[in-house]
C-alpha cells in the first residue's frame, strides 16, 4: 500500500498526550526518556502532567511535539516492519520530525534544534506585540490584499495556506487588532485568534532564522530515505543543502501546507498516516481532498484501523 506520512506542528501539544502508550510501549517511553537526556529537562514530566502554561511556552512545545511524533513513528515501525513512506511532510515545526523519521536528522540534534528554534522565534518580537489569526472562508488573493490594506497599522502577511478557506495570517499586534473589521468587509466567514505569542512565518523573524541558521550549520543532514515535501514551496527535498537552506526560509516565509498536500497527492498514494499528537492534519486534508483516507495516530482505534 502507498502510505505518505505527515507530522503535526505547534498547537497539536496537549497534557497527557501519548501517556497511555508510554504506559504500555517501552519504545514509546523511552524515546521520551531519551528527549529528557538531549535536552537536560523533564520533558517528558511537563508532557504527561503538564502544567498546560508550561507545554505551551515554544521552547517547550516544539521539543514536545517533536519527541511524541517520533515516539509515534518509532512504534508504527515496530508493529509495521518494512512500512516506508513515498514521501512526507511536516507542518511547520512537523517538518523536523519529517526528517528524523527519513534518516536525514538525528533525533538528539532535532531536539536541540527545535528547542532553539521556538526560543528565537518567541524572542524575535517582544511578548503581546506580535500574534496570529485564522481566516475562515477568503480566497488567497483576498487574504492578500487584505493584509495590504492593513499596513498603515502594522506589518501583518499570509503565515500558514492550511487549505480552501483557511489561511491564517500574522503580524504586529495593533495591525491584527483592526483585522476582524477589515476581514468582515471581505465577506470572511469569521476570524480566530491563535493562542500563539509571536508572528510566525513573518518577515519579522528573519533575525530567528539567522540565529537557527549558524546553528543548522553546525548539524550534520543526510539525504533522507524518502523525498520530504517542504513548506516553503510545496516541493520535494533529497539534498542536504537544500533541505538546511529552505528550513532557515521556513522561520520567516509561509507555511504552504495545501502545495504539500497536493505534491504529496501527486504520488498517487493509498493512504496518509498522521504522525504525532492531535488530529489537525487530518482535517486540513480534508479541506484540500474531501474523501482521501487519513489516519491519525492519535485517534482512538487508529491501531486497529492499521
Amino acid at each position: 500500500m502507498r502510505t505518505v506520512a505527515v507530522f503535526p506542528g505547534q498547537g497539536a501539544q496537549y497534557v497527557g498526550m501519548a501517556s497511555q502508550l508510554a504506559a504500555d510501549e517501552p519504545v514509546v517511553a523511552e524515546t521520551l526518556a531519551r528527549a529528557d537526556l538531549a535536552l537536560g529537562k523533564p520533558l517528558s514530566e511537563w508532557i504527561a502532567q503538564g502544567p498546560a502554561e508550561q507545554l505551551a511556552a515554544t521552547p517547550v512545545t516544539q521539543p514536545a511535539v517533536l519527541a511524541v511524533s517520533v515516539a509515534l513513528w518509532r512504534l508504527l515501525l515496530l508493529r509495521h516492519p518494512g512500512l516506508e513512506p513515498i514521501a512526507a511532510a511536516g507542518h511547520s515545526l512537523g517538518e523536523y520530525s519529517a526528517l528524523v523519521a527519513a534518516g536525514s536528522l538525528d533525533f538528539d540534534d532535532a531536539l536541540r534544534l527545535v528547542h532553539l528554534r521556538g526560543q528565537l522565534m518567541q524572542d524575535a518580537v517582544p511578548s503581546g506585540q506580535g500574534g496570529m489569526v485564522a481566516v475562515l472562508g477568503l480566497a488567497p488573493e483576498a487574504v492578500e490584499a487584505m493584509c495590504h490594506d492593513l499596513a498603515d497599522y502594522g506589518l501583518v502577511r499570509p503565515a500558514c495556506f492550511n487549505g480552501p478557506g483557511q489561511i491564517v495570517v500574522a503580524g504586529q499586534r495593533q495591525a491584527l487588532d483592526r483585522l476582524p473589521e477589515v476581514a468582515q468587509r471581505a465577506g470572511c466567514r469569521g476570524v480566530v485568534d491563535l493562542d500563539v505569542s509571536a508572528p510566525f512565518h513573518t518577515p519579522l523573524l528573519v533575525s530567528a532564522g539567522l540565529g537557527l541558521a549558524a546553528a543548522l550549520a553546525e548539524i550534520e543532514l543526510r539525504p533522507p530515505r524518502f523525498p520530504i515535501i517542504q513548506n516553503v514551496d510545496g516541493q520535494p527535498s533529497t539534498d542536504p543543502e537544500d533541505i538546511r537552506a529552505k528550513l532557515v526560509r521556513q522561520v520567516s516565509e509561509p507555511v504552504r501546507w495545501e502545495a504539500c498536500v497536493g505534491q504529496l497527492l501527486s504520488l498517487q498514494p493509498d493512504r496518509a498516516i498522521e504522525v504525532g499528537p492531535g488530529t489537525t492534519l487530518a482535517g486540513l486534508f480534508r479541506r484540500i481532498a474531501r474523501r482521501f483516507p487519513v489516519i491519525p495516530l492519535d485517534r482512538t482505534g487508529a491501531w486497529e484501523q492499521l
